[in-house]
């Protein structure tokens, strides 16, 4: 049977767009579907670029309220901080538009949908065509998870996918859910000042990130005053219908909260309800995500899934290596299996990293190990910074003296943290960090120095 292409990626975020340039590199037919007007997905259009880019605008803006609990000077409006992201999307979309005609990567804009295991409707603004392919690779994120009896208005009540456009910001916000997007923009609009509370079914937040560090990040954000309901659900909602609306969240505990705006950051769910993989024979969980196995191949053995859409991690680094595996697999290129220990990014206020095992984790499973710790008060450059408040953590194993992991919460952690990584997936320890040496003033001068508190309290 002929084809249109011998591969066609759903989705043109980290994993569609890395899937089908290594698609191309190897020399096939390849195409991407994208249903939004511009490359990139909701990576790039609502969800990693737009959110960290804001991110460094209000850190930029309001300097050193991250650190102080106090936000001094006049409040940045709205407009200040999506300007700059609107500037970063637009040279995104330039820099991934190029690399895809430079790799002959052929776009096809609109929405698509399986009429069978290898034909495709796809329609759009110039109507509709169909296309064929020999492999299919579905890699079209998530969206926002319904909210049973809410209805997001884009202005009261809000999405994680609407924060990027608010023409105003509010005074008071509630966010409901603290998963790592909850915790960010809660974070976030904190530290321009805005009242936040914030809300979660769960007594703790992050239940997958080190204890000591989601300890520090809950105590810095109260220092800005931030308020948590932890063990409470919202029961219902109203919107009030006057001049200056606002919305009245009612928790199950017979609380109230009044608030000018309620964000809802309550979980995403494969964004595939749209693409008839029924009709493929592809099947879903109740999420919408789609199960594959460890070569992203799907129970159709043509089509593969990679990214958001296939659950946990989702990172955009790793839905990006995904996606080139996956094309890899599909393509019968040789590729090596992903690598175990992958970085963790949260980007709050201060931002978190983390990689490998965690304290927790080692009790549990009973093994051994030892910890070491550098705060960056007492390092050159946090002082430099004006970052006395951040933690830095490694563990080790006590008998072979292995890195386990590393855990970070303060500026530029998520840039520190790759040292430690690179020393793990090469099997490296506490040696190594003992007899090299690191810049100075720089931040990596934390890994000497928690070697030497892990050593110390090795020797005795």
């Amino acid at each position: 049977m002929s084809f249109d292409y011998d591969l066609l990626c759903l989705g043109s975020g980290p994993a569609g767009q890395r899937g089908a340039v290594q698609g191309a590199k190897l020399g096939r037919r390849v195409a991407i579907v994208e249903r939004r007007t511009v490359v990139g997905g909701a990576c790039l259009e609502v969800g990693t670029i737009p959110s960290k880019t804001l991110r460094e605008a209000i850190v930029r803006l309001t300097g050193p309220v991250a650190r102080t609990g106090r936000l001094r000077g006049p409040r940045p409006t709205a407009a200040q901080l999506v300007e700059r992201v609107g500037e970063v999307v637009a040279n995104e979309v330039d820099v991934i538009t190029d690399q895809l005609e430079r790799n002959g990567v052929e776009v096809l804009c609109g929405a698509a949908e399986f009429l069978d295991p290898h034909r495709l409707a796809i329609t759009g603004a110039h109507g509709r065509r169909e296309v064929t392919a020999e492999r299919i690779l579905v890699a079209t994120g998530t969206e926002a998870a319904p909210l049973p009896g809410i209805h997001p208005d884009g202005e009261v009540v809000l999405t994680s996918d609407h924060v990027g456009t608010l023409p105003s910001l509010p005074r008071s916000l509630t966010v409901i859910g603290a998963g790592v997007i909850g915790i960010e923009y809660a974070s976030m609009f904190a530290s321009l000042g805005v009242a936040v509370t914030l809300v979660d079914r769960r007594a703790r937040p992050l239940e997958f990130v080190d204890g000591e560090i989601v300890d520090e990040l809950l105590h810095q954000m109260r220092r800005r005053h931030v308020s948590f309901r932890f063990g409470e659900a919202v029961e219902r909602l109203e919107v009030t219908a006057d001049r200056a609306r606002r919305a009245t969240l009612w928790l199950e505990s017979g609380k109230k909260i009044v608030t000018d705006m309620a964000l809802f950051s309550v979980g995403r769910i494969g964004a595939t309800a749209h693409l008839g993989l029924d009709r493929a024979g592809v099947t879903v969980d109740d999420r919408g995500r789609v199960s594959v196995d460890g070569q992203f191949r799907t129970n159709v053995p043509h089509i593969y899934a990679a990214g958001d859409v296939i659950g946990y991690p989702s990172l955009a680094a790793t839905s990006s290596e995904q996606g080139r595996l996956a094309a890899c697999h599909a393509l019968g290129a040789a590729a090596p299996a992903m690598a175990a220990h992958f970085p963790i990014g949260i980007y709050a206020v201060p931002e978190i990293s983390m990689v490998g095992a965690t304290e927790g984790t080692l009790t549990r499973a009973k093994v051994p190990y030892e910890v070491g710790v550098a705060r960056y008060c007492e390092i050159a450059r946090g002082q430099i910074l004006g970052d006395d408040s951040g933690f830095f953590k490694m563990i080790f194993h006590r008998d072979d003296r292995r890195l386990l992991g590393v855990h970070i919460i303060g500026t530029q952690a998520t840039e520190l943290l790759h040292i430690g990584q690179a020393v793990i997936a090469h099997g490296g320890g506490l040696d190594y960090f003992l007899t090299n040496v690191f810049n100075y003033p720089t931040l990596a001068e934390c890994y000497k120095v928690a070697a030497l508190n892990a050593a110390n309290k090795l020797a005795a």
